[in-house]
C-alpha cells in the first residue's frame, strides 16, 4: 500500500526577476515500511523536495496524496495538523531547546498536540528516551550531551507523537562515523521492528548505502529510483544530467 503518492510535482521559486525550478515534474510512491534515502548534488532540489513530503512547503503544482489525502489543496494550518500527527522530522542540528531537559525536548509535542496529562506525557517520553538508550539522561540538558545522544533527544523527539514517516535532513551531518552508525542502525530498527517508513536525505554515500531503496536526483529530476546501490552511485557520479538519464532506443526503421 503507498503512503505516499506524487504525480508530477513542481516547485518553482521567484528571486527577484529570476525564476528557480527546484522540482521539475517528479513523480514517485513510497510504500509503508520503505527505507528511503534521497541523494543528489547541491542544487539538485533533494531538500525542497523533503520539505514537500514533509509538508513544509507547498508545491507550485502537481498532486501529492499522504494516506489517500491530497495535500496540496490543504491551507497552512491544515498542513501543520498534518504534520503534528503523521511526521516525525530530525535535522542535522538536532534543534533542541538549549535551556530545556531531554525530557522536557521529547515531551514538548505533546505539549503542541494537547489531550494527554502531564504524567501521560512524561511517561510517553521516558518510554522513548529509554528506547533510544538515554533513560539515565533524563534530565540532561542539551550543552551536558555529546552530539550522538542530542541526536538521540532529537529521534525520540520525532517519535513521541508515533509518526508514520520519519524525515531525516542529514542526520550524521554533525556526528563522528562511530557515531553516526548507531544512529543510522536505530533508523533501521525503527523501520524494520516498527514499520516506519524512514527517509534518509543525505549526501554521505555509507548513509545512503543503508537504505533499500535510493532515489536520486539532478537539477530538480529524479534521474534513478532503485535498490541497487552500484547503479545509484554511478547514476549520482555521472557528470551530466544526459549521461544519467536512460538511453532512447536508435531509430532501426529503413527509409523506403
Amino acid at each position: 500500500m503507498n503512503v505516499i503518492e506524487l504525480r508530477n510535482i513542481r516547485k518553482v521559486y521567484h528571486l527577484e526577476e529570476v525564476q528557480v525550478e527546484a522540482l521539475r515534474g517528479v513523480s514517485l510512491d513510497i510504500a509503508k515500511g520503505e527505507l528511503v534515502a534521497l541523494v543528489g548534488p547541491s542544487g539538485s532540489g533533494k531538500s525542497t523536495l523533503m520539505n514537500t513530503l514533509g509538508c513544509l512547503d507547498h508545491p507550485t503544482s502537481g498532486s501529492y496524496r499522504l494516506s489517500g489525502e491530497e495535500i496540496t489543496t490543504l491551507s497552512s494550518d491544515e498542513r501543520a495538523f498534518v504534520r503534528n500527527r503523521r511526521i516525525g522530522f530530525v535535522f542535522q542540528s538536532f534543534n533542541l531547546l538549549a535551556r530545556t531537559s531531554a525530557l522536557e525536548n521529547v515531551e514538548l509535542p505533546l505539549l503542541y498536540k494537547g489531550g494527554l496529562s502531564a504524567r501521560k506525557r512524561r511517561q510517553r517520553a521516558i518510554e522513548l528516551l529509554t528506547m533510544v538508550g538515554l533513560a539515565d539522561r533524563l534530565d540532561h540538558h542539551p550543552g551536558q550531551l555529546s552530539g550522538g545522544q542530542q541526536q538521540r533527544v532529537a529521534i525520540a523527539r520525532a517519535l513521541v507523537n508515533d509518526p508514520a514517516i520519519l524525515m531525516c535532513d542529514e542526520p550524521t551531518g554533525n556526528l563522528d562515523s562511530k557515531t553516526s552508525k548507531e544512529v543510522i542502525q536505530l533508523f533501521r530498527d525503527l523501520n524494520d521492528k516498527k514499520g516506519i517508513i524512514v527517509i534518509l536525505v543525505t549526501h554521505d554515500q555509507d548513509v545512503a548505502k543503508v537504505a533499500r531503496r535510493i532515489i536520486v536526483l539532478r537539477d530538480g529530476l529524479v534521474v534513478e529510483d532503485t535498490s541497487d546501490y552500484a547503479q545509484a552511485m554511478q547514476v549520482l557520479h555521472s557528470t551530466s544530467l544526459a549521461d544519467s538519464l536512460p538511453e532512447k532506443p536508435a531509430n532501426t526503421a529503413i527509409s523506403t
